[in-house]
């Protein structure tokens, strides 16, 4: 009676072209019963019994990996539909963007499992070489394979992680410079865009620094007028081409509450009005659409969008002759103007909505450092007069 050979056991045996095949057993297969097979090749005996030996230390110490026959571009599909359920909309169009564009056209084809660093590390010089890609949208393609293979690693699929080998080497990122408004620009765009119908809006996103969706998503609901705070729980989300506009969760998902300037609650107040005598105005017309009880609305309700706004922005801001900013940077005004005028970093970093005071200071360390030496300046006069006494 032939006895059962256990997973791990294998034999040798030499094949009619002279080369070596060791075969192994590693298992059963979980739908039909039946036994799962696995060869080893080399040009001699004693280099297939090396594999040989390999595979079943492997299969007793439970490491094993079956080699994957499916592609890098197969698991993408399935990884973007099926592992990636928590992302925002917005992070989900991105991630299939560059899966598409950028990473299925260098390695979709390769095998998961043969998949080296190598191969990971010449595709991020190509895509910086011949695409002219920037070294963040090349770190962000990076984060998106890693994120993939490290799922590939927990379910069982590869035994390691390629590009965590290639974190090391990818390029450095140069921070943007940032262009707040001087307080003589600010004061001179302020006054320019009085009458315009779009003044409430900016001056508002002025004085809270909110993001761009945070200010057209902001609601009534939001606004507390008794206690002098607003909460920050939503943002106007910009769907693709003939999608539906929506409220969706803010960049980091926690909700805030700031405290702006009674200034602030002044303006709401005027765009209140201004929102009942458009309301009358239209009538029947007025329709709000999917999203009810928006502060920033159209002539009849509905909401405003991105471009339309930035338009706005860009054709105030060339009326104003101001320097040329985006509409992005009156949040860093914002930011600005609340380190000068004194406010702690943590408070302008709840304010903001940064996750950690750290990222505040280091995105606003220009300003920290013209602080310091307003301060020693303000030392030196105190200085000099307890000198003069």
């Amino acid at each position: 009676m032939n006895k059962k050979r256990a997973n791990g056991e294998g034999c040798i045996r030499q094949r009619k072209d002279g080369t070596w095949e060791a075969i192994v057993c590693i298992g059963r297969d979980t739908g039909t019963g039946k036994i799962i097979r696995k060869s080893y090749y080399g040009k001699t005996q004693a280099e297939v019994r090396k594999k040989l030996t390999a595979s079943a230390h492997e299969l007793d110490e439970g490491t094993y990996t079956k080699p994957s026959k499916m592609t890098v571009g197969q698991w993408l599909d399935t990884w973007l539909v099926e592992y990636t359920k928590g992302l925002k909309p917005y992070s989900l169009r991105n991630y299939q963007s560059q899966a598409k564009n950028h990473i299925k056209p260098f390695i979709g084809a390769a095998k998961v499992a043969e998949l080296s660093p190598d191969m990971v590390q010449r595709m991020y010089n190509r895509l910086a070489s011949e695409c002219n890609l920037s070294p963040k949208t090349i770190r962000n393609i990076h984060g998106i394979l890693h994120s993939a293979f490290e799922t590939l690693l927990d379910i069982g699929e590869v035994r390691v992680n390629p590009c965590a080998v290639c974190a090391k080497r990818l390029p450095k990122t140069t921070r943007k410079e940032l262009h707040p408004l001087a307080d003589d620009d600010l004061a001179h765009f302020v006054e320019t865009i009085k009458g315009n119908p779009y003044e409430n809006l900016f001056l508002t996103d002025l004085f809270t620094g909110l993001r761009q969706g945070e200010l057209l998503g902001l609601r009534w609901s939001c606004v507390d007028t008794k206690k002098g705070c607003i909460t920050i729980d939503k943002q106007l989300y910009m769907p693709d081409k003939g999608g539906e506009y929506t409220l969706q969760p803010l960049k980091n998902r926690k909700v805030r509450v700031i405290w702006p300037a009674p200034f602030v609650f002044d303006v709401l107040k005027r765009e209140h009005k201004k929102q009942l005598a458009a309301r009358l105005k239209a009538g029947e017309l007025w329709d709000t659409g999917n999203i009810p009880d928006l502060i920033f609305t159209n002539e009849i309700g509905g909401h405003l969008s991105h471009k339309t706004v930035y338009k706005r922005f860009k054709a105030a801001v060339a009326l104003s002759g101001v320097p040329d900013v985006r509409f992005h940077d009156m949040r860093h005004s914002y930011a600005v103007a609340s380190l000068r005028a004194g406010d702690d970093v943590k408070t302008v970093q709840e304010n903001l909505g940064h996750a950690t005071a750290a990222f505040t200071l280091d995105q606003y360390a220009f300003a920290t450092d013209n602080m310091k030496r307003e301060s020693a300046q303000r030392m030196e006069k105190f200085i000099a007069a307890i000198n003069q006494k």
